[in-house]
């Protein structure tokens, strides 16, 4: 029911929605005021055999160019309930038996998106009283969702938030261009006899740099099913080697900033808004200098640095632990940034002064 003005009443009248007809009708004298209107609502209906089968969905998953029938073939699924359990099992076991020239495509592919799902599930800290409308809408999304996330280490407080900027980019991005790299490599038949699981842990790292969101190949390993940090490197190695002979140019791979890490190395050492910051800001004065470190190893150092000038001081095995980079790394780094670190540390988080308390490397 909702109010609208009748012609034939000559006032605002409420008016009913007949749906069977699609006609709108005043309630006081049934004049109607709209025929044949289409109903632009959802239409949910189940078409499932089973009567406690409450499922609305009715359509199959998109499809994928990446496999020979588009990933539109028919598959029988396990039966889940009593009636037809013997006839869908029959028909499931004979359709396994056939002949599927993308299985093992199929397979890969489920393997790189249970990895890339595992990768962005990560604890990100953040402070609930200073967090952007994005990180609303995603933890508004996490709490109306039962997504369990991995409890961090370093017990930080339950005001804390565990969100992640590319939460929801690196499932849907990562995995078609994951996806695409593994299609290519596969095609060109050089793989054989070589670790699986490193060649799709290698295809994930290459996609997340190729999309400007580079993950370490020590997070890339904690879920490559065993693969190794080396077996990993030689597997990038391999499959850029392969595609630039294929496309017959180098092959572009994006460029890494420590920016790209420290967020998430500061989130997962529960570090306030105001050092994360002072972090980020001392990060982007460093790519000035001319310092001939990783990345990921200036990122520590820097982190390292902030966190000696905050009262909420974090060991140095602490910080090792959260970026993946050693003790003895992250002190030479710290050793080639300290002489800057007046250009470094922004003004509005340390002053001169406050300076002279970083430990002398």
């Amino acid at each position: 029911m909702s109010d609208s003005f009748c012609p034939d009443c000559k006032k605002q009248t409420e008016v009913a929605f007949d749906h069977s007809a699609g006609d709108t009708v005043c309630t006081e004298c049934g004049l109607v005021l709209e025929a044949h209107s289409v109903d632009e609502t959802s239409e949910w209906r189940t078409f499932a055999n089973e009567s406690n089968d409450n499922d609305p969905v009715r359509v199959g998953g998109p499809t994928n160019p990446l496999l020979t029938d588009g990933g539109l073939s028919t598959v029988i699924a396990k039966p889940n309930g009593a009636q037809g359990e013997f006839l869908s099992s029959s028909l499931g076991r004979w359709q396994n038996r056939g002949s599927n020239p993308d299985r093992s495509l199929i397979l890969a592919f489920r393997t790189i998106a249970n990895m890339a799902d595992s990768i962005c599930i990560s604890t990100i800290y953040a402070d609930t009283n200073d967090m952007s409308s994005a990180g609303w809408v995603l933890w508004l999304l996490l709490s109306a969702t039962p997504l369990a996330l991995p409890q961090s280490r370093f017990n930080l407080p339950v005001a804390s938030l565990a969100i992640e900027s590319d939460f929801l980019l690196l499932p849907f991005y990562f995995k078609d261009r994951a996806n695409e790299i593994y299609k290519k490599v596969e095609d060109l038949k050089s793989i054989r006899g070589r670790n699986q699981d490193a060649i799709l842990a290698a295809c994930l790292y290459i996609a997340c740099r190729q999309e400007d969101r580079p993950r370490t190949v020590k997070e890339i390993c904690s879920v490559a099913n065993g693969a190794t940090k080396k077996e990993i490197g030689r597997a990038k190695e391999f499959i850029v080697k392969q595609l630039e002979v294929e496309m017959g140019q180098s092959m572009e791979m994006g460029t890494i900033h420590a920016g790209d890490f420290l967020r998430r190395f500061c989130s997962t050492l529960g570090m306030n808004n105001q050092a994360v910051k002072a972090a980020q800001e001392a990060v982007h004065r460093s790519e000035a200098l001319d310092i001939r470190r990783s990345p990921i190893s200036i990122a520590a150092a820097v982190i390292y640095m902030i966190t000696q000038l905050s009262e909420d001081k974090k060991p140095l095995k602490d910080i090792s632990l959260a970026t993946g980079v050693a003790e003895g790394t992250i002190r030479n780094s710290y050793k080639d940034l300290h002489p800057y670190a007046a250009r470094l540390i922004p003004n509005n988080y340390a002053k001169e002064e406050d300076l002279k308390n970083l430990c002398t490397p």
